[in-house]
């Protein structure tokens, strides 16, 4: 089956398990009582779409990535999905210590965080060796706190494995905004934050002056050709 079909049936099954609409309802009082003190639910409409930095820590490394599949799952009690590649650094962390923080990035976000972090967080580069992003949340992991519209922290409850990903499914532990900006879609990433290529200029056509350097754009050199700047003949000339 294909991973991200069967990412999906798995997402399907858990929030068909879970409480019906009515009792999900959440009243101020089940807040105060559940200890949600440190978390503020508007976050979670963040997670509907968007790309977010995702950074475990495992003891004095730190360790991130991007990864664009984030989803809340049910609302008492609050528990949030995310897919990883096992390829990634940040994967192995998430492994051991079953923790994790989103960032999730807004659109105000440069494309150097893309370049820092990447789609695939490296074994042996330091994603945090800048100082201003030495912020970090109750759970001593660091956090994006520029670029960033709000900040999950969660810990796993659940793993599934998805071939070349896994599922991880977490409760969430503390959860703030930080501004007011849309998250960035993939679609936005690819329209305003990626680098569109470079167009190649069209390669010239003609011949060069081996002696002096001087270009005859067209074709073709004319036999009795000789350069207006050296003086030298058609034969002294190399096609480009």
């Amino acid at each position: 089956m294909h991973c991200a079909k069967k990412i999906n049936n798995i997402v399907d099954s858990l929030i068909a398990t879970t409480p019906n609409a009515e009792a999900l309802a959440v009243t101020a009082d089940e807040h105060k009582s559940s200890n949600l003190a440190s978390i503020d639910t508007s976050t979670m409409f963040k997670l509907s779409y968007g790309l977010f930095v995702l950074t475990a820590k495992d003891g004095d490394k730190d360790n991130g990535c991007i990864i664009n599949t984030a989803a809340q799952l049910t609302v008492t009690p609050l528990k949030i999905s995310i897919t990883v590649h096992k390829d990634n650094m940040t994967h192995d962390m998430i492994l051991r210590t079953e923790m994790f923080n989103l960032s999730v990035l807004s659109t105000s976000v440069p494309f150097s965080v893309f370049e820092q972090f990447g789609f695939r967080s490296g074994r042996d580069t330091d994603k945090f060796g800048d100082a201003d992003y030495d912020a970090r949340t109750t759970n001593g992991i660091r956090y994006l706190p520029t670029f960033t519209n709000s900040v999950i922290s969660a810990n796993v409850i659940d793993t599934y494995d998805c071939g070349t990903h896994t599922l991880f499914i977490a409760s969430v532990t503390e959860a703030f905004a930080l501004s007011q900006e849309p998250s960035v879609t993939y679609q936005y990433y690819f329209d305003n934050i990626k680098p569109k290529p470079k167009i190649q200029e069209s390669k010239k056509s003609g011949y060069i002056c081996k002696i002096c350097g001087y270009i005859y754009e067209g074709e073709p050199l004319p036999a009795d050709f000789i350069c207006p700047l050296c003086k030298h003949g058609a034969a002294d000339f190399e096609k480009l």
